[in-house]
């Protein structure tokens, strides 16, 4: 069988390489392998820092290069290009493997058998197109799974920009002057509301009024004149399951509009219904084993396994400091910026002992600004604000964002200090904007949308430095009382 000379090819490798590198790789490598044999759906949770580390990636590619079957890998661009500088060719020169690999671009035609990758925006639009080029039976693994959802909500997106604009008025000549006015209305009225840190607005009905009868007046001209990009924008705009919402340029006066489906996952399930599919990612979801991802995705019948963190390896420190206000209470800055000066100062007299910069995540703009502002006023120059240039006794405050992007580039820090939980904030209107859709659907927004992303968030935010000596110290009180 297939799973016994994958087992036995990919052991002999790992001891020439002379380490395991991960207790798990023969399991996986049999899983896949398994499925791929018996055409069986496989959806497999790893931990969140196995999946920043990428150390399963070799178990998924034995199975895939050793089996006789072609598949297709989809992957980000920066994940293929991990696979096919490093894990790829070692593999190939110890197995001797002939087996062709093609990217997107190199693909000669589903005649040619093979290893195909693609990136989830390439696989989306081209399952979803009306003449699809790629295999639509190949078995199918998808590399960081959990991200399935946003990967097709953003390859669904569409937005209306000043291009396209003047693609509408170059395709209704006569309306020209019609279009600019409605233009300029709907112009006025975004930028009539006050400045947020989101540089975002909501769609409200008033602006939805104002985009349909612009489509209207030009239905009554000839509708099939309007630019594809447009028609497709309009029914996002009238889709009862999307969210749309507006993000503004306030220093150039442009904006863009954008819609977006809420709900993907039950319409996903029909993508994989004729093939193998193997799911691989961390965090599926807060029910016990992923299930609920599971039957949205028609995957009950799926083998599933958790291969679960490593207590030894990745065991984290973490200090819940009680007695603090709630964050959306006026006290809790005054205390917040209390403790970090007090652990900021303890720090600096213990300088000898410990080494590494301390970084703050306070994502909510303005408290960002007065935390660095008021540890500046005690701490000086060490006291930066997202910059990559830290140094090594530095203080970094932060938003989740770019401690996500950039931690790579960062110094391991000797604590990561947190002031609230990463929960969406529904002030932000792309957030409310999804708020809405589950509000009129009668769905618990908290625990279906905003807990999970914040537990989502955390573990991708944590698992860099777990097993670094790294103190995580959460001022949110709220993990302690709700």
């Amino acid at each position: 069988m297939i799973e016994a000379e994958v087992h036995q090819q990919l052991y002999a490798f790992l001891k020439h390489q002379g380490e395991m590198q991960w207790p798990h790789h023969l399991t996986i490598a049999r899983l896949v392998a398994r499925a791929l044999r018996l055409n069986r759906d496989a959806v497999l949770e790893i931990s969140a820092v196995a999946e920043h580390q990428g150390r399963y990636r070799l178990s998924y590619l034995a199975a895939l290069l050793l089996a006789p079957q072609s598949a297709i890998l989809v992957a980000s661009k920066a994940v293929q290009s991990q696979l096919l500088l490093s894990d790829i060719p070692c593999f190939l020169d110890w197995t001797q493997t002939a087996k062709p690999i093609y990217q997107s671009t190199e693909w000669p035609g589903e005649q040619t058998p093979g290893l195909l990758l693609l990136t989830p925006d390439e696989w989306f639009q081209d399952v979803w197109s009306s003449d699809p080029r790629y295999p639509q039976d190949w078995p199918i693994i998808f590399d960081q799974a959990n991200n399935i959802e946003s990967w097709a909500r953003s390859a669904l997106k569409v937005s209306i920009n000043a291009q396209d604009w003047n693609q509408l008025m170059w395709a209704y000549p006569k309306l020209t002057d019609r279009i600019r006015d409605i233009r300029a209305t709907l112009t006025q009225k975004i930028f009539q509301h006050p400045n947020n840190p989101y540089n975002a607005v909501l769609v409200d009905e008033e602006k939805k009024l104002l985009l349909f009868s612009l489509q209207t007046e030009l239905s009554f001209h000839s509708p099939e004149q309007s630019p594809t990009h447009w028609q497709q924008f309009w029914a996002g705009l009238k889709a009862k399951d999307n969210h749309s919402w507006i993000e503004i340029d306030r220093e150039s006066g442009q904006f863009q509009i954008f819609t977006a489906p809420t709900h993907l996952l039950k319409k996903l399930s029909k993508l994989f219904s004729h093939r193998a599919t193997v799911m691989m990612g961390s965090s599926f979801g807060l029910d016990t084993e992923a299930m609920k991802f599971r039957q949205a995705l028609c995957l009950d019948d799926a083998t599933y396994v958790q291969f679960a963190a490593d207590r030894n390896a990745e065991a984290i420190q973490i200090h819940l400091p009680d007695r603090i206000p709630m964050p959306n209470t006026k006290e809790f800055q005054g205390v917040l910026l209390e403790k970090l000066q007090g652990l900021m100062l303890q720090q600096s007299l213990e300088e000898g002992e410990a080494t590494g910069p301390l970084v703050v995540i306070v994502d909510d703009t303005p408290l960002k600004s007065q935390v660095a502002t008021q540890l500046a006023s005690v701490l000086g120059s060490r006291v930066i604000v997202e910059s990559t240039s830290l140094p090594d006794n530095g203080i970094l405050i932060t938003g989740w964002s770019f401690w996500l992007e950039n931690h790579s580039q960062l110094p391991n820090p000797q604590a990561l200090l947190i002031a609230t939980l990463p929960i969406p904030s529904p002030e932000n209107p792309k957030v409310a904007a999804r708020i809405e859709q589950y509000k009129r659907q009668r769905l618990d927004w908290f625990r279906l949308y905003l807990l999970p992303s914040a537990v989502q968030t955390l573990q991708k935010a944590i698992a860099p430095i777990r097993n670094q000596g790294t103190l995580v110290a959460i001022y949110d009180n709220r993990l302690l009382h709700r």
